[in-house]
């Protein structure tokens, strides 16, 4: 970092390190490794910040990929007439992370999951999608039986 740039913040670096996670979803989708965790370290090592800059973003891609098949389920609960293969990969990405975060990232309020996963459509997707993913996550949001606006303690 240059000494005239600002310092980055937390929330700057969390969403920093969900867009690179939806671009790991993705290029896992394209491409499922034989290694998962050589394949995720590989790719966050390559970044442009240092690897440890990354580790929410290696956390939240280790964790949606171990539970791709019970977020999957969800996807296909909710996504009605769509079958995975009509869906984009990167809309896909979006998600599943946001889905995983829901079901099993306690420590981020619900709301916040999918408030980010609906700013990351905007960055990767087009408006369509927007709507799409936010129906998905709407359905999703009915289910969560924590507090959507807090972190659980």
């Amino acid at each position: 970092m240059e000494d005239n740039e600002p310092p980055v913040t937390r929330r700057s670096q969390r969403r920093e390190n969900r867009m690179s996670t939806v671009q790991f979803l993705y290029q896992w989708e394209s491409n499922k490794p034989e290694v998962l965790a050589d394949d995720i370290c590989q790719f966050f090592e390559n970044q442009e910040e240092d690897r440890a800059y990354y580790a929410f973003a290696e956390a939240l891609s280790l964790g949606t990929i171990e539970n791709v098949e019970a977020i999957d389920k969800h996807i296909a609960e909710h996504a009605n007439n769509w079958t995975f293969d009509r869906i984009a990969k990167v809309d896909l990405a979006i998600l599943r992370l946001a889905i995983y975060e829901l079901l099993y990232r306690t420590d981020i309020p619900p709301i916040v999951s999918i408030n980010e996963a609906i700013d990351l459509t905007k960055v990767f997707s087009n408006p369509d999608s927007k709507r799409f993913i936010n129906g998905i996550l709407d359905k999703m949001k009915g289910k969560i039986t924590r507090p959507l606006r807090k972190a659980a303690d």
